[in-house]
């Protein structure tokens, strides 16, 4: 129980006096004001909660919490507006229960565990109520930075990494070197400093009842572990943001939300505690110097905010270099490694920006996942064999997949033939049996369609002007008044390499272009998702392709 309580003790160390010489937080006029709330609230956030069966300190779990609330709905109201209008947090919610889960290693071995923190039931939906106010508070005063991607509207791992792209592929067409430093931090979310972090607040803008409420939610809290049934004592927390909480990653974003204003030469894309820094230029002598010079800034920061670097994960990569540039970079005199490969958000990142690190990942996955299809095909029927593909398979297809996707058909085709393997398996039909009927009989989109149906997806938001600023500003329309132009048409943008041409930014525009006007003016993301679909299915039937 200590070792988990203290994690975030140990890591800050002693408190040293670290001179503050950065002004990096911009004061925000405007202050948040917490309006009341009504019970269709509190009933809405309550039908959306997930469905879970995992209980906190009272043994409650949200399918109970969705049985009761009817009965209890008008005393937690009326809690939720006392707790707003007088800026305190019910100590009886600011209990934790947490559950050590075994990742791997040593099982004597502490650090081999991942806490997961189970707040009482009721704490998440008041939290939910105040994280809504905040919100939209945040989004209408444009607080957080452009770079952050993490737990915002409209942005996901998938607009973090497709910035991240973009950006070098646009370099390395222009003939420069990419160095991206990519920066891990030791438990984040533990060491956050509340002093720092109510500061920064304040000047954002959580100010009065607000700012209260916000030190009220935090100060006190209590946790206790429980392993097998058997509980430990309670203890204080000090530091960090709440595990498992709704507000946690919220106040997280708000509390590095400065760190975009550290430098202003290095380039920046973060997602809670994931973070990459970059710059590009022609002479890899200047890059690498200005790297080294704006990295003792960003060390400087962390330093201040009490954040600490892990210099023996944090490392960076040289794109595209084929001359094998010999290239150092340093933090705190400790040279930083180089790598030629790392996963960032979930996706493995090559040098060569080839994906077949990544590609060789989703095969290895899938060719498991089929094992498992295989050995159950004679206990299930077809329905439940496609269940078991929607649930082990399709998500290692489907993530980020109109992002490293368009790579070589070398390097994808071998994803193309498990696909295929397993719509057999599902069928129960022999080995060589056609897999057109059986793609149009289950409604599954054929892995290189599966890509570019994901990349208008994003090119249909495009189109609407809903991606994230930085990456919106990418695509350009042309004139559409003239009907020999066509109807909502982007511009293509030019190109050198074919790392460039697969870019959304170049491929997407060529496919969204080439699309027929109906499709374009369908009201919403998933009218437009299902006439697609449906085009592409037909084409299996018929031998007419969609793409060309």
């Amino acid at each position: 129980m200590i070792f988990f309580v203290n994690v975030g003790r140990s890591l800050m160390g002693h408190d040293t006096l670290i001179e503050d010489n950065l002004n990096t937080v911009v004061n925000n006029v405007s202050s948040i004001f917490l309006g009341k709330v009504e019970k269709e609230e509190i009933r809405e956030i309550v039908k959306n909660c997930g469905n879970k069966r995992s209980t906190d300190c009272e043994d409650l779990d949200m399918m109970t919490v969705k049985t009761i609330i009817e009965s209890v709905i008008d005393p937690f109201t009326y809690i939720c507006n006392l707790s707003l209008s007088t800026g305190v947090f019910p100590d009886a919610m600011k209990i934790a229960k947490v559950v050590p889960l075994f990742k791997n290693g040593d099982k004597h071995n502490f650090t081999n565990y991942r806490p997961v923190s189970l707040l009482p039931q009721f704490s998440k939906i008041l939290e939910k109520v105040f994280a809504s106010r905040l919100d939209k508070f945040i989004e209408k005063n444009m607080i957080l930075h452009n770079e952050q991607y993490g737990f915002r509207t409209q942005h996901s791992t998938t607009m973090a990494i497709m910035d991240l792209t973009e950006k070098i592929s646009e370099a390395i067409d222009n003939r420069e070197h990419f160095i991206s430093v990519f920066i891990d931090l030791k438990k984040a979310f533990d060491v956050i400093d509340h002093s720092r972090l109510l500061q920064k607040l304040y000047q954002y803008g959580i100010r009065g009842v607000a700012h209260q409420w916000v030190r009220s939610y935090l100060d006190n809290r209590k946790q206790y572990v429980q392993i097998n049934g058997i509980t430990s004592e309670l203890r204080n927390i000090a530091y960090g943001v709440p595990q498992g909480s709704v507000l946690g990653p919220k106040l997280f974003n708000l509390y590095i939300n400065d760190l975009v204003n550290v430098s202003d030469k290095l380039g920046s894309v973060l997602f809670a505690d994931d973070t990459t820094l970059f710059y590009s230029g022609s002479d890899i002598n200047e890059v690498t110097h200005v790297i080294n010079i704006e990295l003792i800034k960003v060390k400087n920061w962390f330093d201040i905010n009490k954040l600490t670097l892990n210099l023996k994960k944090t490392n960076f990569i040289l794109f595209n270099d084929k001359e094998n540039i010999d290239v150092i970079l340093e933090i705190d005199n400790m040279e930083i490694q180089r790598v030629k490969e790392i996963k960032f958000l979930g996706v493995m990142i090559d040098e060569a920006l080839s994906w077949k690190s990544h590609i060789g990942y989703i095969k290895g996955k899938m060719a498991k996942a089929i094992a498992v299809l295989y050995s159950v095909k004679f206990l299930l029927n077809s329905e439940g064999l496609l269940l078991l593909y929607n649930a082990l398979i399709l998500p290692y297809l489907n993530y980020c997949v109109e992002i490293w996707g368009t790579a070589y058909r070398t390097y994808t085709q071998p994803l193309f033939v498990l696909q295929k393997r397993a719509m057999r398996i599902i069928d129960n039909t022999h080995s060589t049996a056609p897999s057109n009927p059986l793609f149009i009989k289950y409604k599954v989109i054929k892995f290189h369609d599966l890509v570019n149906w994901r990349i208008l997806h994003i090119m249909y938001k495009a189109n609407k002007g809903t991606l994230p600023k930085n990456i919106q500003h990418i695509f350009e329309k042309r004139d559409s008044s003239y009907s020999l132009k066509g109807f909502e048409i982007f511009k293509k943008p030019r190109f050198r390499t074919r790392m460039k041409e697969m870019s959304i930014s170049v491929n997407g525009v060529k496919l969204w272009n080439c699309l027929d006007r109906e499709w374009k003016e369908s009201r919403t993301l998933k009218v437009f998702s299902l006439h697609i679909k449906s085009r592409v299915l037909s084409g299996y039937d018929n031998g007419q392709l969609m793409w060309t």
